[in-house]
């Protein structure tokens, strides 16, 4: 697999990718504003990919209000063809736990007032884009793949719930989730994941479970984000080391 037209994206943790070796960092003006970071030029496993902090530099963007737009634009503009999505989740089912590892197949949007297409403009034509399969099939099988040469143990599929945000959800909601057939919870998916196919660019998440949904675990779900993301953010080091590298 060659790494020179990937990119990644990450979300909660991914600044704690300590073994990311830097090698170029760009700021990429687009035609919808400014991306959430500066775009990285980095490498795992000796490869060079391209890297975007989804919620910027410091963590200072909340789910609602990331540019994704810009930066999906930002990194097809670099050369990008492939995106894969990191994405930390909360865990619905039961055999999601916190420091689980899925490949969805499957989401729910949740969201509402994101820029959810690039072609909204009064002169542009609607376009409806094919969504039967939101994530790309062969993408998928290639992070699967590389995280049984890495050998994680990971769920293979399962349905993500977009949500809103920045609040977590309620008890009640994620019981509503869970009659929905939903797995996980996350606030990034979406309108990320469609706005990739209007680019025709390939795209898949590898979604890490850092903390049980409300309600579904005993303990203080902050607390269980402080003790689970660093043990997560390890396993994505480890995925990205042989998928990069392979």
């Amino acid at each position: 697999m060659s790494a020179n037209d990937i990119g990644v994206i990450g979300g909660t943790g991914m600044g704690r990718l300590a073994d990311m070796q830097v090698t170029g960092r760009r700021v990429v003006p687009t035609p919808f504003g400014e991306p959430s970071a500066p775009v990285i030029r980095g490498h795992f496993g000796g490869r060079e990919a391209y890297f975007l902090a989804r919620h910027g530099s410091g963590h200072t963007i909340p789910p609602h209000l990331v540019n994704y737009r810009a930066n999906l634009w930002a990194l097809k503009h670099l050369g990008a063809r492939r995106v894969i999505a990191i994405s930390s989740v909360g865990g619905i089912s039961d055999d999601l736990p916190p420091g689980a590892m899925a490949v969805p197949d499957q989401i729910i949007d949740y969201t509402w007032g994101r820029h959810s297409t690039f072609f909204d403009g009064v002169e542009d034509p609607v376009v409806h884009v094919e969504f039967t399969e939101p994530y790309t099939g062969s993408l998928r099988v290639l992070i699967l793949q590389a995280a049984t040469g890495a050998g994680l143990q990971v769920r293979d599929g399962g349905v993500y719930a977009a949500t809103q945000g920045p609040r977590l959800e309620t008890p009640a909601e994620i019981e509503r989730l869970s009659r929905d057939g939903c797995h996980m919870v996350g606030m990034t998916g979406m309108p990320e994941a469609v706005l990739a196919r209007e680019l025709e660019l390939e795209y898949a998440s590898f979604a890490v479970v850092i903390n049980w949904a409300a309600g579904r675990g005993d303990g203080d779900i902050h607390g269980e984000i402080e003790r689970h993301v660093a043990d997560c953010m390890d396993k994505v080091r480890v995925l990205l080391a042989v998928l990069l590298g392979g």
